[in-house]
């Protein structure tokens, strides 16, 4: 029962989620604003952790599976994506070095002033 309250919890700010994209006029998926939501709820104690925190660790453990069906849609668009593969990619993977850099970085930064030491380039 605890399983299915915390789930619940996390599909109603999804719902909020939705509502938010409906009413607000920016290209933001609703996905995101569930998840602003769910974020301002933990940071706020509106919604202590342990509300959530059981669901949440399993749905990031089943994660990877949540990706198959975008896969297998890619598998069944690959006429329309076959003339551009190579394009895809090269962004794919520059985009991936670009985020493990800047994030790599911004964690850098964050360890050295936690540690109270300066930040060099």
């Amino acid at each position: 029962m605890k399983y299915i309250r915390q789930f619940g919890i996390i599909l109603l700010l999804s719902f909020f989620g939705e509502i938010l994209h409906y009413v607000i006029p920016f290209p933001i998926p609703a996905s995101i604003y569930g998840i602003l939501l769910l974020f301002i709820g933990l940071k706020t104690s509106i919604i202590p952790l342990a509300m959530v925190h059981e669901t949440g660790k399993f749905l990031i453990e089943i994660m990877p599976i949540m990706f198959i069906p975008a896969a297998v849609g890619l598998l069944n668009s690959w006429q329309i994506i076959a003339p551009s593969f190579a394009q895809y990619i090269t962004i794919t993977i520059l985009s991936t070095v670009v985020v493990i850099v800047i994030s790599g970085r911004i964690t850098q930064r964050v360890i050295r002033s936690q540690k109270g030491g300066t930040v060099h380039e």
